[in-house]
């Protein structure tokens, strides 16, 4: 008698718990792209890094450090809440973007703080751009291409508060170029093949761009170590005025920092050369000029993690950062 074959059943993944909170895979910064094409490259996105957490009658915006700062990313939150899945946890960068297009620290940071905001809260977009969680199922082990098959359904083509972040299909050099160009902070790159995994990490690169200038030295504040200079107070020109634009702590050894203290001890100012009032700083006719690396402005005019590179004299007919 033949017998019959009976299919087997296939069987559903049993249901794995959501994890309260993932630590986030954290970019290594790298001077150059990668090549090849095992990698993918996204636009470095200028905000706050959330998690957002979507679970049956709650979502959690869970920033870097561990906190939910639901409250302040309404918008985000609500528009989570009708993605059309029950439970997912969605990695990515709350931003508000200038009126170029670009991605600004400083704004959102007034967004969401307590200081007075011209910008709206409505203004906030998440940018999602990887999938650690969904309906019951940790995919942190899968590769990034897959999670990001899963994600892009949920949130491409969306026009509200969550958004996708769209991969660049790009020579890692020619888009970090035009990235630059464009006065983005940096470019992103990531392993397709990789699976998610927490802390700094190989598999994700960041490159950011940086800008060079010069800037007057009107003078310094000391360091704690004898003789030598804690942070350089610096201005830039605003018409026939100099405006104070932050001070640099950072780009030189110890003897170059006793030297710099040198030469500003010997030009003393009489007055400071900005209206700028700083508990121990000392002040010193802005005769000499700082070539300064940086990342970006501030929206109050300020430079972001400046870093010294040499030093000159205004003599020498070196072009000033002029503001407009």
């Amino acid at each position: 008698m033949a017998r019959t074959l009976r299919k087997k059943p296939t069987s559903t993944p049993l249901p794995e718990p959501m994890p309260r909170r993932v630590e986030p895979c954290v970019a290594t910064l790298v001077d150059q792209p990668p090549k090849g094409p095992e990698w993918t490259f996204e636009v470095k996105w200028d905000g706050y890094r959330l998690a957002i957490h979507v679970e049956p009658g709650e979502v959690r915006a869970i920033t870097r450090g561990g906190y939910d700062w639901a409250k302040k990313f309404g918008s985000v939150v609500a528009d989570a809440r009708e993605l059309g899945h029950a439970t997912m946890i969605i990695d990515g960068e709350a931003v508000v973007l200038d009126d170029r297009g670009r991605s600004d620290f400083g704004l959102v940071q007034r967004v969401v703080g307590r200081r007075p905001s011209l910008r709206d809260a409505g203004e906030i977009i998440f940018f999602a751009f990887d999938l650690l969680y969904l309906d019951g199922q940790d995919l942190r082990m899968m590769p990034l291409s897959e999670r990001r098959q899963l994600l892009e359904p949920i949130v491409a083509g969306r026009a509200g508060a969550i958004r996708f972040s769209e991969e660049v299909q790009a020579d890692g050099a020619e888009f970090f170029r035009a990235a630059c160009e464009l006065g983005l902070e940096g470019i992103i790159a990531k392993r397709r093949d990789a699976p998610y995994r927490s802390g700094r990490r190989p598999e994700w690169l960041k490159v950011k761009c940086a800008w060079r200038d010069w800037f007057v030295i009107i003078g310094y504040e000391p360091s704690t170590m004898p003789g030598a200079i804690g942070r350089l107070l610096l201005a830039a020109r605003k018409g026939d005025e100099l405006v104070y634009v932050g001070g640099c702590g950072t780009g030189w050894s110890n003897n170059e920092s006793v030297q710099l203290r040198e030469l500003l001890d010997a030009i003393p100012a009489k007055r400071p050369p900005v209206a700028l009032k700083r508990r121990g700083a000392i002040f010193s006719e802005p005769l000499l000029v700082a070539e300064v690396e940086y990342r970006a402005w501030t929206q109050d005019a300020k430079l972001r993690h400046p870093s010294f590179k040499s030093v000159g004299e205004r003599a020498e007919k070196v072009e000033v950062y002029h503001l407009d």
